[in-house]
């Protein structure tokens, strides 16, 4: 039988319980003697066992088969998809690309995977690996999970059907989702070509900021994230599981569907989030505020204040504050940023940074607003109040500095002109 999906429940790092078959889940014990309708009770474990409990993330699955039944792996070639960021020396120069082309020969979501930047890597448990996906097909046959880190999942072009072990999960582009480590699944594509934006957290568990001195309200809510209700295949055939454990693509034979979980409970489960729910906030009085305002969810590092990785959005918004230069400022960061446009247009670039396109400043590169942007917000008309709409571009920010690939780098599609940007900044300084 094909997942059935049924609905969501709401609610960020809740405890849920669900299931496709009434009856499944049992009550008082996680593991009785004897499951309900003769299925199998496993325990999914996203973080250590002994984790404070407000850290605690853990479901039970209650499925047809253990995920131990396939056969024995054996490497799988996808070279565009790795953890390789080099050990060289890394460029400080300000680099943009085009949109990743959309391929020409059937490719799924898997093989249109492309590596892009990153850093650090799953043995050390910290960092980042940066991807972007063009497919054009349906996953046949073939399930896939991610050993390495959670997968952050941003669509740019087209809607994504992502059937997990735990429920159906829809996103369009300005949605995203999150698939923990170890939960498989498999993407179909309902508007046929689609490409996106993928972070792969190698670090914590990304989680909702402290609000601090904003209060209980504000930024992204918590009971805005949907976590899918069970839904389960009952196949048998001959399939395929993909791994990606350690930075390399392995392949198992398997002779059913591992998306088999008829019930489950716990906090450890894939969900969406709808970045147009995201509450803005912003200054009303002067100063272009940082981008900490902006951010979505976070993966904590050992370093108080300090994130392995930060997910910020640009949204719609209104600019109000006075005597202001109101779009981002120039700018160095210790921080490195990746930047990605879902949809329309970006406020500080006028042009060249297309949806679907990508941007990487590193440490301490300088960047900002082009010079046509500079000119036109140096010149507006502050007394009145300007509305940003239909918008939505996005930043992954890393404590480490993001490595670029040498696909990316050297891809017909990297803009070689870039810095021309900032070419036409004229001196405007007069002493006295």
């Amino acid at each position: 039988m094909a997942p059935i999906s049924n609905g969501y429940q709401t609610g960020f790092g809740n405890e849920f319980a669900s299931e496709a078959i009434a009856g499944t889940l049992p009550l008082g014990r996680n593991s009785p003697q004897r499951v309900a309708h003769g299925l199998y009770a496993e325990q999914l474990t996203g973080t250590a066992f002994t984790a404070p409990r407000h850290a605690n993330r853990r479901s039970w699955l209650y499925r047809i088969r253990p995920a131990a039944m396939h056969g024995p792996f054996s490497p799988y070639a996808q070279p565009a998809f790795h953890n390789d960021f080099g050990d060289g020396a890394v460029s400080p120069e300000q680099l943009r690309w085009n949109p990743l082309p959309l391929p020409q020969a059937p490719t799924d979501f898997l093989d249109g995977l492309y590596t892009m930047a990153g850093n650090g890597g799953p043995a050390a448990q910290t960092g980042v690996g940066i991807h972007l996906y063009a497919a054009n097909r349906d996953m046949r046959g073939r399930y896939f999970y991610d050993a390495d880190g959670e997968l952050l999942i941003v669509p740019q072009q087209g809607r994504l059907h992502i059937a997990t072990e735990l429920g159906v999960i829809e996103v369009e582009p300005q949605q995203i989702a999150v698939i923990p480590r170890g939960v498989r699944f498999a993407v179909s594509l309902p508007d046929g070509a689609s490409r996106g934006y993928v972070c792969e957290n190698f670090g914590a568990l990304l989680r909702l900021p402290d609000l601090g001195p904003i209060g209980s309200n504000g930024l992204a809510n918590p009971r805005d994230f949907e976590t899918p209700n069970a839904a389960y295949e009952d196949l048998e055939g001959e399939f395929e599981l993909i791994a990606k454990f350690q930075g390399h693509l392995w392949r198992a034979p398997i002779g059913h569907s591992p998306l088999d979980v008829v019930g489950w409970h716990g906090n450890y489960a894939p969900y969406r989030y709808d970045l147009r729910h995201f509450n803005t906030i912003g200054s009303i009085s002067f100063d272009h505020p940082d981008p900490s305002i902006f951010l979505v969810l976070h993966s904590p590092s050992d370093t108080a204040g300090t994130s392995n990785m930060d997910f910020v959005i640009f949204p719609p918004r209104w600019l109000v504050a006075q005597d202001t230069f109101r779009p981002p400022w120039f700018h160095r960061n210790i921080a490195s940023e990746f930047m990605g446009l879902i949809h329309g247009v970006y406020d500080a670039k006028a042009d060249g940074f297309a949806p679907g396109g990508a941007s990487l400043h590193n440490c301490m590169t300088g960047h900002g607003p082009d010079a046509q942007t500079f000119e036109k917000a140096s010149a507006a008309d502050l007394s009145q109040p300007h509305v940003i709409v239909d918008t939505m571009a996005f930043m992954f920010e890393t404590r480490a500095v993001i490595r670029p690939t040498r696909q990316a780098f050297e891809a017909a599609h990297r803009q070689r002109d870039y810095q021309a940007c900032w070419a036409g900044l004229r001196k405007h300084f007069v002493a006295g």
